[in-house]
């Protein structure tokens, strides 16, 4: 389409906007790079280069040969380049050279999902020849070829969940394949944060241990997007020296940026007659409608299933007056589908036959796909490393593309498409993830012990002051039992199927259709409450059902096809307990800001009916278990003499209105927060309370969403007034008069968004910015 296709492009979708009503807040022309290439490296075969070049890649780019030198001499290296920067050749060269040379040598890959998997799978196979062996190894994987993958297999494709679970436990089994294990792959590392990465943190640490017990010290070979800190986030995933590469030889079509917010909606209110924008996702919906009629090949990323589903669903609608093929054109792509679903999606996605993909961020690191004309994101993903991800999926080389930020009606988005420069300038995030974490190290040392005793030199895998104080609490629980060899896993059943790496919790629920027995797809007990509760509405590939029953303990949601015109949203209740102060700082006499370990108690109450528009129907009542939290959170407090006393130096509210002011800066907070820390604002969650007992005083908490703490609490409390700085700007800058979706009402509120206060929200920061200053 050429260099001038992403501005043509965003023409086009905005010539279908109201004259005067322009949703465009900012647009910014990102100018191409140019390639840096280099030769060959003398050690690669002859077969495998003759092969790339088949492919197309007459030469390699800098960055791709700088890191195949580095891991082939025996160094741990990480690859922090841009989306499609061709990182996979900087670990395909040197595993592929040392499978070739040596017929007893195997290697590991690792990625975070499925379709990323299979896709570096085929292209393994592609370039290998016959006597590499590549497979796969991975829940869809069937019984009798897992038996040859462990007995012939030379390199292995899987996740961190089939190593956790069919690799590690399993190890004597694979004692072929782990002697010779000279590379380990760790594709998308970036993903590898909070909870979920310090979990494969220390999986990595356990793969260490047992390859070292085989004679065996492979090579790590990580692979992510621009990060702020690659050799950092290598030491921190690893536990060893990573060699970083950072300067991206890749070549970059030039990139249309724009910031989109859509607009108020007349005469449709939301929940306490709040002005209501459209959705991100009919947006998105509109703008790859455009798209498609122009016949240019888009990907939407939708935050939520239920999201990418209506996105795609809308758009087929709107295509469907245009032209009667047009519709086809469009699919929806989301966790939770069967495994045949999801690869004749990415067939057709591959090969051309749909034009224009919803999505959720399932896709953000999955199949290959070549030559985008655009990338809708609608909604902030959570990092800047990850809106780059998904926006360096549009254009390739010298051809122009589109990217267009959709604000959801939500606080950071609201706040980035008015700060452009927070988007386009800032660098990236650091990647928080914390492996001496000790409710994620003692379980996974409890594994350890199970696959081999644990020793003192066993360790030094692990960070050697953390697993000390860890084997000892678990000694004395009685989960290890010390003896003069080392620690010893005392029961009969294994520990690891009780570690969930990706912090569900446990199985699955699986979502089945109460008539036909048929399975539709699998939700994590987490959101099983929120998602699959009673009379909620459940969309699967453009279908629409309705849940009958949750069975949590049976691990089963048994639904029946129903397509009632309005959505459902969960809401809940939250207690919160103070178990201990790790930091506090007592910025006046009457304002502290603190950090410490919290008991958060929730329950789901009952559930919202919306229709399309977002007015709300009705709340349904619901009784659901509660479910306990043991984490880390930041909470400020303020007394009852700076809340009614007058500016300067006080908010001057009214007992009556201190509830919604606090509750207001509470919502806010939780929306910015992701400015700050590595997180999404459905990670961490909040409490606010004009007394709470255990401080006596008015009282705003954020907490992690994580058994433990993720390390969001902790970045909140370091950066708390730049934090409420800029909470306090979103307020007071957004354009409704009692607030609104966009600065103080919140999506997962468990009040249903009352009491909420905003001026009094702005009055609240605004006082503790004063008595900051004091405090100065």
């Amino acid at each position: 389409m050429g260099q001038d296709s992403g501005r043509r492009l965003l023409d086009r979708v905005l010539a279908g906007t109201p004259v005067g009503e322009s949703p465009l807040r900012h647009a910014e022309h990102l100018p191409e790079r140019p390639a840096a290439h280099t030769a060959w490296p003398e050690w690669a075969p002859d077969e495998l280069v003759e092969a790339l070049r088949e492919r197309g890649v007459a030469r390699p780019w800098t960055h791709q040969v700088e890191g195949a030198e580095a891991a082939r001499a025996g160094n741990d290296v990480v690859v922090a380049t841009g989306t499609a920067s061709g990182k996979s050749l900087a670990y395909q060269l040197p595993v592929l050279a040392r499978l070739h040379a040596d017929p007893n040598s195997t290697a590991l890959y690792l990625a975070p999902t499925k379709a990323l998997g299979a896709d570096q799978l085929r292209a393994a196979i592609d370039l290998a020849g016959h006597g590499v062996r590549a497979a796969s190894y991975d829940g869809d994987t069937p019984g009798a070829e897992r038996d040859w993958v462990r007995a012939h297999a030379r390199w292995v494709f899987t996740n961190p969940d089939m190593l956790h679970h069919g690799v590690l436990p399993r190890h004597t089994r694979w004692a072929r394949f782990l002697r010779g294990l000279d590379y380990v792959v760790v594709d998308e590392c970036h993903t590898y944060r909070g909870v979920f990465g310090s979990h494969v943190g220390l999986l990595l640490r356990r793969l260490r241990r047992i390859a070292r017990h085989y004679g065996a010290d492979p090579v790590f070979v990580l692979a992510s997007a621009t990060v702020s800190d690659p050799a950092a986030l290598g030491l921190r995933l690893t536990g060893v020296e990573c060699h970083a590469v950072s300067e991206d030889g890749s070549p970059r079509g030039g990139r249309t940026v724009a910031l989109w917010e859509p607009p108020l909606m007349e005469e449709v209110t939301g929940e306490n007659g709040a002005p209501l924008r459209r959705s991100a996702g009919a947006e998105a919906a509109r703008i790859i409608t455009d798209l498609v009629v122009e016949n240019a090949r888009c990907l939407a990323f939708v935050r939520s299933r239920r999201g990418a589903e209506l996105t795609a669903l809308t758009a087929r609608r709107a295509l469907s007056e245009v032209a009667g093929d047009l519709p086809d054109k469009v699919a929806a792509y989301r966790g939770g589908y069967l495994p045949e679903e999801r690869r004749e999606l990415e067939r057709a996605l591959l090969e051309g036959e749909l034009l224009a993909v919803a999505s959720t961020s399932a896709l953000e690191l999955g199949v290959d796909i070549a030559g985008l004309d655009a990338v809708v994101v609608a909604g902030y993903p959570g990092t800047l490393a990850s809106f780059w991800q998904q926006a360096g999926r549009a254009g390739r080389e010298r051809e122009g593309a589109l990217v267009v930020f959709v604000a959801q009606d939500d606080p950071l988005d609201t706040y980035l498409v008015h700060h452009p420069s927070t988007v386009l300038e800032r660098p990236v995030e650091a990647t928080v993830l914390d492996p001496t974490n000790p409710y994620v190290l003692e379980p996974h040392l409890a594994c350890a012990a199970a696959e081999l005793p644990l020793t003192e030199a066993g360790l030094e895998f692990f960070d050697t002051t953390a697993a000390r104080s860890a084997v000892e609490a678990l000694t004395e629980a009685g989960v290890l039992r010390r003896r003069p060899r080392g620690w010893y896993w005392t029961s009969q059943d294994r520990p690891h199927r009780t570690v969930e790496l990706r912090g569900s919790g446990g199985e699955q629920i699986a979502v089945v259709e109460g008539d036909s027995g048929r399975m539709l797809g699998t939700v994590d007990p987490e959101s099983a409450r929120t998602m699959v509760h009673p009379g909620a509405v459940y969309l699967h590939r453009g279908e629409s059902f309705v849940v009958d029953e949750l069975d949590l303990d049976g691990g089963l949601a048994l639904v029946h096809p129903e397509d009632p015109e309005w959505s459902t949203s969960a809401r809940e209740e939250t207690d919160i307990s103070i178990l201990s102060t790790v930091r506090r700082h007592r910025v006046t006499e009457q304002v502290s800001i603190n950090l410490g370990e919290v008991e958060v108690t929730s329950r789901v109450v009952g559930y919202l009916r919306r229709l399309p528009s977002g007015e709300v129907l009705d709340q349904v009542p619901l009784e659901l278990p509660e479910h306990t939290l043991r984490t880390r959170a930041v909470w400020y407090t303020l007394d009852d003499d700076v809340l009614r006393r007058s500016a300067p130096g006080g908010a001057g509210l009214e007992p009556a209105r201190v509830p919604g002011a606090l509750h207001a800066a509470e919502h806010a907070a939780i929306g910015l927060l992701p400015l700050f820390a590595t997180c999404d604002r459905w990670d961490i969650g909040g409490v606010s309370t004009a007394r709470h007992e255990d401080t006596g005083e008015a009282t705003v908490f954020v907490h992690d969403g994580h058994p433990g703490g993720a390390g969001f609490a902790d970045r909140g409390f370091a950066a708390l007034f730049p934090w409420l700085a800029a909470t306090r700007e979103a307020i007071a800058s957004c354009e409704c008069p009692a607030g609104c979706p966009s600065c103080v009402q919140s999506p997962k509120c468990g009040n249903g968004n009352e009491p909420l206060d905003k001026a009094g929200a702005v009055a609240v920061l605004d006082a503790l910015a004063t008595a900051r200053e004091a405090g100065d």
